[in-house]
């Protein structure tokens, strides 16, 4: 089972998260976590989400940082991953017979492939947009 599989019901979620049901409310108001929702709008929270909610609660309890901040480092961390992964998607068009990494619209690696030697021409580098579309990247002059 994956980690962003929505499995748990705001109760719970709060109970394993060690917060209080308006608490995750109040974050899901502000962004902080964006659970799934069911058909019928309930909260459904996955293993990722209870971790964000432990790294908030850690950031504000711990380190004294207020929501606006803690808003900022998920967004920032978010994008470190998303560079990250489409760093690792360029060098494979740098080394040859690397594996390239495909990434879904989270930016999770959900497919790998072979890259074969290929003229440099035939190498056009590809980038993994912010949607998770892989576009020609074609470095600005």
């Amino acid at each position: 089972m994956a980690d962003d599989t929505p499995l748990y019901v705001i109760s719970v979620a709060a109970e394993l998260a060690g917060m209080h049901p308006q608490t995750l409310r109040q974050y899901d108001r502000l962004g902080l976590v964006s659970p799934s929702r069911t058909a019928g709008r309930g909260r459904r929270y996955s293993l990722r989400d209870i971790a964000t909610l432990r790294e908030v609660q850690r950031l504000s309890q711990d380190d004294g940082v207020n929501l606006a901040g803690i808003k900022r480092i998920l967004e920032l961390e978010s994008e470190v991953d998303r560079l990250r992964h489409q760093i690792d998607y360029l060098r494979a068009f740098v080394d040859a017979g690397r594996r390239v990494f495909t990434a879904d619209p989270r930016g999770d690696v959900v497919a790998t492939r072979r890259v074969a030697r290929q003229p440099r021409a035939a190498q056009a580098p590809r980038a993994i947009t912010q949607s998770g579309s892989v576009v020609l990247w074609r470095p600005s002059r």
